[in-house]
């Protein structure tokens, strides 16, 4: 069985608060993709969105589920613009670590992906996790993280696998 190596393509650690961070010119040399992320705690925001090669459309779909010590839901998404990683249930506010993979990122079908968020609020945090599907063909170059304010101190980086 092959062993999965994780080489690191790229990391911006945010210097300012920021309503994007954009990965561009992502190598085709790879299988699939993860990007990581974890930030501190001060922000205001309203979750987490990715969009792949700037696609502006409502070419995207995501299904989640949520949950905390004493609350869960679902959620289902579809023609909407990005994968809403984080579907509303967030507003990174406390420490949090999220991760995303991108299976078969240059493959010529639609892009699949999964997504984990986890955060503490001084005890009271939630764990969500997201199937996400951007309905293009092409391969992915390009992937920008959206939200309404990302913390200073985030660090993002991208992995090819």
């Amino acid at each position: 069985m092959a062993t999965a190596t994780y080489i690191p393509i790229a990391t911006q650690t945010l210097s300012g608060s920021a309503n994007a961070v954009t990965f561009s010119s992502i190598p085709s040399g790879y299988t699939d993709l993860k990007l990581v992320s974890s930030g501190g705690s001060g922000a205001v925001g309203a979750g987490l969105s990715v969009i792949f090669n700037g696609d502006g459309g409502s070419n995207y779909s995501d299904s989640c589920i949520y949950g905390t010590g004493s609350t869960a839901a679902v959620s289902s998404d579809k023609n909407v613009y990005g994968v809403n990683s984080t579907a509303g249930y967030v507003s990174l506010q406390s420490p949090f670590l999220f991760s995303m993979d991108i299976f078969s990122y240059t493959g010529s079908t639609y892009k699949v992906t999964l997504s984990q968020f986890a955060d503490d609020n001084n005890g009271s945090g939630k764990v969500i996790a997201t199937v996400g599907l951007w309905r293009n063909t092409s391969a992915i170059t390009s992937l920008q993280v959206q939200s309404n304010g990302i913390l200073t101190g985030t660090t993002f980086t991208l992995w090819g696998i």
